[in-house]
């Protein structure tokens, strides 16, 4: 097997190489999303530069703002491996980029297409996913938020919970029951929604981060044009499902585990404790190990499903293990960092000491919430055993 690049793939791994170094002022160093005052606009400056090289949005159709290029699984490879080495971000991922706009390009009509792929992909539109509600989580089918037409519009009333963003974003692509003489799941549709639509109301979360990224949204005769159901009415669980896929594969990012990873052993290497570096500590070196391996098969993973997608083919079992598995090495990941930073790894507040751990600390938290977030791990097992191995139901209560 000769697993070497061609020339070809050499020569553009040396010119995005090229392009880090000359551009490594304007650069991000990480981007967890799109927020408010300086930083949005530099995220914003940044995500169009890289459009405009070909290393983000890189094979969306140039008709709705994408580079156009035709995919490419070992530049895909090689554009992970030079920004992580560079310690440089990819650019504005997240709900919208990477979640709702596959989703229609496989499922939106052209209208939609022109109107919001393009200013999701530059960061313009803020996007929310309005899924989760107080009694319909991991059985998502069972969402109540319903829609009765009047007109050219649907009236939406109901409620969502967990919505991340909501508080920042301008659209929410939501699961909505409109057919509700349909079977359970047979009666919902995907809608976009402006999250300015008189009737919204948005209400923070408090969570153990310190900061609320989740949020209540509540609908009270919110009125939405009948347009914006993506796909056909009743269709809604179809697509949603599209865009769980993608989530997923979002949540369980070999780059990103390949990242992290590249940072924790950073991190290892300059922490210093009584024996000497924490990396040469034959405990933390076998945690670190392990993670190594594991992040590698996620990597040789992620390859395969790659492959999978550009030709076409239905991964099966190995495409349901991919969101269970990144979750948790990304929790051991910062479980280790934390370790590794001893008394220092648990303190809070202001100091120096304590704004050394404040990264860590948030990963590990946050990548705990992943693991419940986007379907538990439960969940995704019970998937996995009865999807993919063709393992009967657990019986009901």
């Amino acid at each position: 097997m000769d697993l070497s690049y061609s020339p070809r793939h050499e020569a553009f791994r040396a010119e995005v190489r090229d392009f880090l170094e000359r551009h490594r002022a304007e650069a991000l160093t990480a981007l967890l999303g799109v927020d408010a005052g300086t930083a949005r606009e530099r995220a914003l400056a940044w995500q169009r530069l890289l459009i405009e090289h070909g290393y983000a949005a890189r094979t969306i159709p140039k008709e709705y703002g994408g580079h156009g290029a035709a995919p490419d699984l070992l530049e895909r490879v090689i554009l992970d491996e030079e920004f992580n080495r560079a310690g440089v971000s990819r650019g504005i991922g997240g709900q919208g980029p990477d979640m709702l706009v596959p989703t229609l390009l496989e499922h939106g009509n052209e209208e939609q297409k022109r109107s919001y792929i393009a200013p999701t992909i530059r960061g313009e539109i803020i996007w929310c996913q309005g899924y989760s509600e107080p009694g319909a989580g991991s059985d998502l089918a069972a969402v109540q938020t319903r829609a009765v037409e009047d007109g050219d519009d649907f009236v939406v009333n109901g409620q969502k919970i967990w919505t991340t963003t909501a508080h920042l974003a301008h659209m929410m692509f939501g699961l909505i029951r409109t057919e509700p003489e349909a079977s359970k799941h047979a009666g919902l549709s995907y809608l976009l929604i402006p999250m300015q639509t008189p009737g919204i109301e948005v209400r923070p979360l408090g969570t153990m981060t310190g900061h609320s990224e989740f949020n209540e949204v509540f609908f009270t005769d919110v009125r939405v044009p009948k347009r914006n159901v993506v796909g056909r009415r009743g269709e809604g669980w179809k697509i949603a499902n599209t865009t769980l896929k993608h989530e997923r594969n979002l949540l369980a990012s070999s780059a990103l585990l390949e990242g992290s990873l590249l940072r924790l052993i950073d991190l290892l290497e300059r922490t210093e404790t009584e024996s000497g570096r924490a990396i040469d500590r034959p405990g933390i070196r076998d945690r670190l190990l392990r993670l190594q391996a594991r992040v590698l098969a996620m990597r040789c993973h992620s390859l395969r499903m790659l492959t999978c997608g550009i030709k076409g083919e239905w991964p099966g079992t190995a495409g349901l293990v991919t969101k269970l598995a990144g979750c948790e090495i990304s929790h051991q990941i910062a479980g280790l960092a934390i370790d590794a930073l001893a008394e220092t790894g648990i303190l809070y507040g202001e100091g120096a000491k304590a704004q050394a751990a404040r990264t860590w600390q948030a990963h590990y938290m946050f990548s705990l919430g992943l693991i419940i977030g986007g379907g538990t791990a439960q969940i995704q097992k019970n998937i996995i055993a009865e999807r993919g191995l063709g393992l009967p139901r657990e019986p009901r209560a």
